[in-house]
């Protein structure tokens, strides 16, 4: 994904990205919020659901707790996992993933490359509607694809679809200029809705426009699952005009053609979203859905032992109750995620008006040797993820357990001793004020505080705590001017390929690179060697290569690669579980679920 992360601490469940995106990841308390004007409650008109089965003692609905309401929910816009995991219960894209994560049809009946992989057919499946019944044609597709590009967009995956030829240019258009026409960047871009027989598309309600031709400008072997992802959701062009820039805070304009319809939305507070009959995937759910956005996981742990909800991330500081429990223990679901948490770094020249320490690389070096990531593991996250020193997690295409990093106290003296003036002791770092910024909670603080602990007991750096409002939070870190100096997030994938763990998010000219200033050329050549080559061995040898230079370059400290984790009422059963899971088990075939209504 996902998702991002762009995505916050995995400890309690993730935001992102993301960012995948992809996401994906647990949403959890550092996973900011949106500090972006919200409108009251909005209503959308409901599926029809069915009645209660006579007897039936709960109603049939699934009340999931996903932490911190999103900062926005745009497909063209969004990068953390909260944010997608309401996108793809409202839209599905060209191609979707399927149990066991392959990229299989979705809104595409079938999607074929040429022999270079630099062109990509889509044919769309007869019929398709949006949850409002109007026609869902491949111009629809066609316009996602272009606002993903459009810079006056500003999306945060934006750069995920430069293969298309013409789209680096656009995106990297001067729009201010005064020859600047975007209908000339749409006429040379490599994504053209047509009739089967290639005639042009009339407008969106031709429901023969049932063909979406992508042109690459490199070979792209890759890309036919990038389609399936949050960038390609065919939302209304007209909604998103009617409503403005905060288009997406009303369900009134989330139209789309996803397993639900969302019906309401109180910002901050719930989401409902209601089966979408018109859906075409794999199949309809029958359950009402229910997101709250309950940041603290105290207080939604005791909301579950209550009875408010269904499923609930699980926590570290909940196992000693979960473990003494035996139905506690018995709804505790734990399987293997799709994240890695890092200590973040800031790689700017600057901070705070003065010279950046972690810009040089010897410094970086102490701070990683000196971070006990099992001792994180063990005591702050009570088994809840696995201590790392890669970057794509086990399980992944493109693993690798060699590292030059690792937790070595005295390692982290030498390198510190060996690092530039004037870095090059513990006491001038204190003389500077440096701190580690994160979303105000009191588990969150404690976290902080033992991390902070740990860099002074191992390396004798002092760490101010900065806790600031997960909405700030958020804000920071979308911005290379405030990015901070230190704080804990990662990347959960989009889609399993290493293309998506190396080249969209530590590549130079990426949106998230450009974030905390990443930048090595040899890093570069070897990712875009591997996003082109179609030879799979080849392939995976230069991203095998990319990723020895990136934990090289050390512009993280790696830190612990996710389980997903929640606790689950035995009347919700038929979830599927994947790695990809965001929100809660089930996550990526929401249809195979049921609720049992009838279970006391």
């Amino acid at each position: 994904m996902r998702k991002i992360f762009a995505l916050l601490s995995l400890v309690v469940v993730l935001s992102m990205a993301l960012a995948a995106c992809g996401g994906g990841a647990p949403a959890a308390t550092e996973a900011p919020a949106t500090g972006a004007e919200q409108p009251a409650a909005t209503e959308a008109p409901a599926a029809a659901t069915e009645a209660p089965a006579p007897g039936a003692v709960r109603e049939n609905v699934l009340r999931v707790n996903t932490g911190t309401y999103p900062d926005i929910i745009d497909p063209q816009k969004s990068s953390f996992v909260n944010e997608i995991a309401h996108l793809n219960k409202v839209y599905m894209g060209l191609t979707t993933l399927n149990e066991k994560l392959e990229t299989i049809p979705g809104a595409a009946e079938s999607f074929t490359f040429n022999d270079d992989a630099t062109e990509l057919v889509f044919v769309l499946k007869p019929g398709l509607l949006y949850s409002d019944g109007s026609v869902l044609n491949a111009k629809r597709f066609e316009f996602a694809f272009q606002r993903n590009i459009d810079p006056a967009t500003a999306g945060e995956y934006a750069s995920i679809t430069d293969e298309i030829v013409g789209a680096p240019e656009w995106r990297a258009a001067d729009t201010t200029a005064a020859d600047y026409d975007p209908e000339v960047f749409k006429a040379a871009l490599g994504v053209k809705a047509s009739h089967a027989d290639g005639a042009a598309c009339v407008d969106y309600e031709d429901a023969e426009c049932n063909t979406l031709t992508m042109n690459f400008s490199k070979p792209a072997p890759y890309f036919a699952t990038i389609a399936g992802i949050w960038v390609g959701y065919p939302a209304k062009e007209e909604n998103i005009a009617e409503g403005g820039d905060i288009w997406w805070t009303s369900s009134k304009y989330q139209v789309g053609n996803g397993p639900f319809v969302w019906q309401s939305v109180e910002p901050f507070v719930k989401s409902v979203f209601v089966p979408n009959a018109n859906y075409v995937g794999a199949g309809i759910p029958t359950y009402t859905l229910e997101f709250s956005y309950i940041t603290d996981s105290a207080v939604a742990f005791e909301a579950y032992k209550n009875g408010e909800f269904d499923v609930v991330a699980s926590a570290a500081e909940d196992l000693p109750v979960i473990d003494a429990d035996a139905d506690l223990t018995a709804q505790h679901v734990k399987y293997a995620g799709s994240c890695t948490t890092k200590i973040q770094f800031s790689l700017h020249p600057t901070w705070n008006g003065q010279p950046n320490p972690l810009a040089d690389p010897k410094v970086r070096e102490a701070f990683a040797y000196a971070y006990n990531a099992e001792g994180w593991v063990t005591d702050v996250d009570g088994g809840l993820g696995s201590a790392t020193w890669s970057w794509i997690p086990p399980g992944y295409p493109g693993y690798d357990a060699a590292s030059p990093l690792k937790f070595d106290v005295e390692a982290a003296k030498a390198a510190l001793a060996a690092a530039s003036e004037p870095f090059n002791s513990a006491e001038k770092l204190n003389a500077m004020g440096l701190k580690m910024t994160y979303a105000a909670s009191a588990r969150n603080q404690a976290r902080h505080e033992w991390l902070a602990a740990n860099y002074k007991e191992n390396l004798g750096v002092d760490l101010a705590l900065d806790p600031v409002e997960p909405t700030t939070f958020t804000a920071l870190q979308k911005d290379p001017d405030t990015y901070p100096l230190f704080s804990r997030g990662g990347w959960c994938a989009d889609y399993p390929d290493p293309q998506n763990w190396l080249s969209v998010y530590w590549r130079s000219d990426t949106t998230f690179a450009n974030r905390f200033g990443y930048n090595n050329p040899a890093f570069d050549e070897l990712v875009n060697k591997g996003d082109v080559e179609t030879d799979p061995t080849a392939r995976m040898e230069y991203y095998a290569q990319a990723q020895q230079i990136l934990l090289a370059d050390i512009p993280a400290a790696f830190g612990y690669n996710s389980l997903n984790h929640y606790l689950v009422k035995p009347w919700v059963t038929g979830f599927n579980t994947t790695p990809q899971d965001g929100t809660y088990p089930g996550d990526v075939t929401p249809w195979t679920i049921t609720i049992d209504t009838m279970m006391p």
